[in-house]
């Protein structure tokens, strides 16, 4: 175990993330389905990390160290985040916040790559079927 990151750092980056989003998104005119993947996903990663919170405190079946990563890595890496700070859970674990930050990394070079299609090839990231529905 290590002394956890400043919290000051983690809530910084939470908060330039969502302001860069917000401007890419309106900017970029990214479909809504982004949001709604990040909003679904960081429910999901604060949620699993909460249970994660309960289950060792309780001595019950943990979620898997993967599987909060890759619940990250998909998108829920901000409400992850957050839980980290709330619960004050996996802030220690210098191997797990190696590969949590590596996975932020990742996912927002992904981001990255689909603001770049959306900005140079308008409706690529358009997903026929939800248009068909409304628009999203």
């Amino acid at each position: 175990m290590s002394k956890p990151l400043p919290s000051a750092l983690s809530w910084t980056v939470l908060f330039v993330f969502v302001a860069a989003f917000a401007v890419a998104y309106l900017v970029a005119e990214l479909p809504l389905w982004i949001p709604a993947l990040y909003l679904v996903m960081s429910g999901c990663g604060f949620a699993a990390y909460g249970l994660d919170k309960s289950a060792a405190r309780a001595g019950r079946q943990r979620v898997s160290e993967q599987t909060l990563l890759t619940v990250g890595v998909l998108g829920g890496w901000p409400g992850a985040l957050v839980a980290q700070q709330v619960f004050r859970h996996k802030t220690r674990k210098r191997s797990f916040r190696r590969m949590f930050w590596f996975t932020v990394v990742i996912n927002i070079a992904v981001l990255a790559d689909l603001v770049y299609a959306a900005v140079t090839q308008p409706g690529a990231l358009d997903l026929p079927f939800l248009t068909a529905l409304g628009g999203v």
